[in-house]
C-alpha cells in the first residue's frame, strides 16, 4: 500500500536543509487535516499556519530550541477550543444545514442533546475532548506529509502558555495543542535518518478477540 510506504519512509525528521515546500504541498496536507473526521463534526480546533520566519524563531526558544521550527519552512499549530459554547454549537450546525439546503431547524434535537452534554462539564473536560479531535486531524496531516514526501516533526514538547501568549490565542479562544514543523530532512546530519524503526512486537501491540 502507499500508504504503508510513505510510513516506513518518514520518521521523526531531527535536521531540516531549509529547502522551502511548495505550497501545493502544504494545501494538499492541510485539505487532509480539514477532512478528517471529528466527534459530532464540530471541528473543534483552528490549523494556524506559520511562515514568517521572524515568528518563527519567536517560537523556537518556546519550543526547548527545537531547530526545526527555524530550519523547515512552515509551522503548524493545532489549537483546540478552550470549551464547548452553545454558540459554536449552534454555528457548526447552521453551516451544516445551509451547505445541505436544509432547514434550519433540522439538527436542533440533536444540538440541544450536544448542549446538554458539553455544556454542563468543567471547560477543561471540554477542552480535552476538542484536543482529542485536534489530535485526528494532526496524525492525519503527518501521513499526507509522508505520501508527499514532506518532512514533519511532530512537537508536544513546548510550553503551551507561552505560545498561547504569542500567538495570541486565549482572545479566539483556542489553547494549543501539538506543532508540525514542515520541511526538508538534511540526510547527512540528521543522526536519525538511517535508523531503523522501532516499534513494540505487534503481538504485545495487537489484542485478538475472537
Amino acid at each position: 500500500m502507499q500508504l504503508l510506504d510513505a510510513l516506513n519512509w518518514r520518521y521523526a525528521t531531527k535536521k531540516m536543509n531549509g529547502q522551502p515546500v511548495p505550497q501545493e504541498k502544504v494545501d494538499k496536507i492541510l485539505q487532509a487535516a480539514y477532512l478528517a473526521p471529528t466527534s459530532s463534526g464540530l471541528q473543534p480546533f483552528k490549523i494556524i499556519v506559520i511562515t514568517n520566519a521572524e515568528l518563527r524563531q519567536k517560537i523556537q526558544p518556546i519550543a526547548y530550541g527545537q531547530r526545526q521550527i527555524v530550519d523547515g519552512s512552515h509551522v503548524l499549530v493545532f489549537a483546540a477550543w478552550d470549551n464547548y459554547t452553545a454558540e459554536r454549537i449552534d454555528r457548526v450546525f447552521s453551516h451544516t444545514a445551509a451547505e445541505r439546503g436544509l432547514p434550519a431547524d433540522t439538527f436542533d434535537d440533536y444540538k440541544n442533546r450536544l448542549k446538554n452534554m458539553y455544556l454542563s462539564r468543567p471547560a477543561n473536560a471540554n477542552f480535552e475532548h476538542a484536543a482529542r479531535q485536534a489530535y485526528i486531524a494532526f496524525g492525519l496531516a503527518i501521513a499526507a506529509a509522508a505520501e508527499l514526501r514532506v518532512d514533519a516533526t511532530p512537537m508536544e514538547g513546548f510550553d503551551n502558555a507561552a505560545l498561547d501568549e504569542l500567538l495570541q490565542l486565549p482572545a479566539q479562544g483556542l489553547k494549543s495543542v501539538t506543532i508540525l514543523p514542515l520541511g526538508y530532512r538534511d540526510s547527512e546530519n540528521d543522526w536519525l535518518v538511517n535508523q531503523k524503526k522501532v516499534r513494540s512486537p505487534k503481538d504485545e501491540l495487537f489484542l485478538q478477540i475472537v
